[in-house]
């Protein structure tokens, strides 16, 4: 009996062993079936951004130059787009987004008066910064208003420093700086930065305009990843929904009652008529620039959400050199060597921060292995 014991217990050992060597494999290929599904998320987010963000602006510049003169007008359409989303309510699942980031020291929901404070003056804050955008937009060339934005990055990572405790490597640094010399390389070649029929006092207030739309926005994004990491438990899709769709609502009805105060809205129909392209294309750029920007909303905010503020911008950025080049064909721009050298660092940049990225996500799913092999 003793004997049939002894050949019993490495029979039992082993089984054990089997069983918990099996559990590590499941639980790693859990996973890596997560960050495979995140990639994906992010890649579709990136699209929306990039794509929005650049027919928008491209919209945006064709307003004004073929006639347009409102800036409430073109503030408002930068939000007034948000309800073409309504219907991914109905499509969206719990998690369509994953849950990359928990919310910290409280498992409670937060109250409908803070969520409702918090779209309240982030809308507020995407309606300032909508005008002083469309102020520079009227004032200055597309190229010129692109090339500031880019400055979106060091304000963004000063305030991700202190709000999120942003961590910088050498791949981020290297980074910012790769993505800033792209820009200051095409801020030296902007060859002309005034458009025709713009005095020096209008072209000053463009650029004093849009420097100050360019901080306001790297806070907002900031606060953004703040409020989503600290207040939101369960992070999905349908979140990135709500903080769309309500602070475009909120951003939306102030410039409504900027345009009907400031009698801007006297001369939408003689505006209509005068326009370069005709009323139907009139329309068109209107309709399609609110589009445009709903779905670059949606990237931003899903990456924010994914990933980070800092990581937003930085893709964000990317655009600097796209704009250009279609600013080429849509406009007549020149393209030039410098302009190409400016892309080539804005795409290695992309890359250094991507990279970064991914040994972010390696590094956790190497430790957790080795955890659960310990535990084991």
């Amino acid at each position: 009996m003793a004997e049939t014991r002894h050949f019993q217990l490495p029979i039992v050992a082993q089984e054990a062993k089997e069983e918990n060597g099996n559990a590590t494999n499941q639980v790693i290929t859990e996973l890596g079936t997560v960050k495979y599904k995140r990639w994906i998320c992010i890649l579709l987010c990136i699209i929306f951004l990039l794509c929005g963000q650049s027919v928008a602006a491209l919209l945006g510049r064709l307003y004004f130059d073929k006639g347009g003169k409102s800036k409430w007008l073109s503030t408002l359409i930068q939000f007034a787009g948000f309800p073409i989303l309504v219907p991914f309510y109905c499509i969206s699942r719990p998690k369509m987004l994953t849950a990359n980031h928990c919310s910290i020291g409280s498992n409670n929901q937060p109250s409908i008066m803070m969520l409702g404070l918090v779209y309240v003056t982030f809308g507020l804050m995407s309606a300032g910064i909508g005008f002083l955008y469309s102020v520079g937009m009227q004032y200055l060339p597309i190229s010129t208003v692109t090339l500031i934005a880019a400055s979106q990055l060091a304000f963004d990572a000063f305030f991700s420093y202190f709000l999120n405790s942003q961590r910088f490597t050498p791949f981020i640094i290297n980074s910012l700086v790769l993505l800033t010399i792209s820009s200051v390389l095409l801020v030296f070649n902007n060859n002309s930065s005034r458009l025709a029929g713009v005095s020096q006092v209008h072209c000053a207030a463009g650029f004093i305009c849009t420097i100050l739309g360019t901080a306001g926005s790297g806070l907002l994004v900031a606060l953004q990843q703040f409020a989503l990491r600290k207040l939101v438990v369960r992070q999905s899709f349908k979140v990135v929904l709500d903080l769309v769709m309500c602070q475009s609502l909120v951003a939306s009805s102030a410039i409504l009652v900027g345009f009907f105060a400031s009698g801007d809205w006297k001369g939408f129909s003689g505006e209509m008529d005068e326009y370069g392209l005709g009323k139907f294309s009139y329309l068109m750029v209107l309709i399609w620039t609110a589009i445009c920007w709903a779905v670059f909303y949606i990237g931003a905010v899903g990456l924010v959400l994914e990933v980070s503020a800092l990581f937003c911008t930085a893709i964000s950025a990317l655009d600097l050199p796209i704009v250009p080049i279609i600013a080429v064909f849509a406009f007549n721009d020149k393209m030039d060597g410098i302009k190409v050298i400016s892309m080539v660092l804005a795409i290695w940049g992309f890359i250094s921060y991507v990279y970064q990225q991914y040994l972010d996500d390696y590094m956790p799913k190497t430790e957790n292995t080795g955890e659960i092999s310990e535990l084991f």
